[in-house]
């Protein structure tokens, strides 16, 4: 099935909103576009959606329909239509806004370049999980939702041979790996805020999974792991 038109300009603006928001809150807070680290952080988040959507688009054209639909799908649970807004939109934002008056302000001590390299890493890494696994995941979605409608099944290839939820590890490598690029380490309290929602997230909806897909519960006994191997 082909995205239709207005699909394609939901998920167009969509991705839209996602690309500038937080570049411009980056930007604004911090008063000056002269802000090297900055840059590179912006230039790695824009390469990543682009590369991973544009694959999607051509591997599985449905898959966008279903992440342009994270506004109208009717059997979003409750709690994940609060959570994905702390996820996808208020906390990058936050961290963003704090990250710029820290850099403003010099509200951080200096930090060395191993660790700046460190942070730049930790983006690196996280954000090419989390696209190995959108493009590996034919049912990767904004929300959380089992798509009976779509034939929902298990994943087990790519990156979810080692953990449960891929695309998460991936989004904490890079909360964690933000601060330190950027020399804002005051972004660490909403950071914090962050991740707490994306480990909630993540065991809600494993419990979603596990309770409602079909194969799942056998896929919990190959892969323990929903974060971190060996650990959680």
């Amino acid at each position: 099935m082909q995205l239709d038109p207005v699909q394609m300009i939901k998920a167009l603006i969509g991705l839209l909103l996602f690309l500038l928001l937080v570049p411009l809150t980056l930007f604004w807070s911090a008063g000056t576009l002269a802000w090297p680290a900055a840059w590179g952080y912006v230039t790695l988040l824009i390469f990543s959606s682009v590369v991973s959507r544009s694959i999607v688009f051509k591997q599985n054209p449905e898959a966008l329909r279903e992440r342009a639909r994270f506004t109208s799908a009717d059997d979003v649970p409750g709690w994940d239509r609060v959570l994905v807004i702390i996820v996808g939109l208020v906390g990058p934002v936050l961290m963003a806004l704090i990250a710029g008056l820290d850099y403003r302000f010099g509200w951080s001590p200096s930090i060395s370049i191993i660790f700046r390299s460190l942070g730049g890493l930790l983006v690196v890494i996280g954000f090419g999980l989390a696209v190995w696994a959108m493009i590996e995941n034919p049912y990767f979605s904004s929300v959380a939702r089992i798509q009976e409608d779509r034939g929902h099944e298990v994943i087990s290839r790519g990156p979810y041979r080692f953990v449960r939820h891929p695309a998460y590890v991936g989004s904490l490598l890079a909360a964690v790996g933000f601060p330190l690029l950027l020399s804002a380490l005051w972004s660490y309290l909403p950071g914090a805020i962050y991740i707490f929602a994306l480990v909630i997230r993540t065991y809600l909806e494993d419990q979603l999974l596990h309770e409602g897909l079909q194969g799942y519960r056998d896929y919990e006994q190959e892969i323990s792991s929903r974060l971190i191997p060996g650990i959680w």
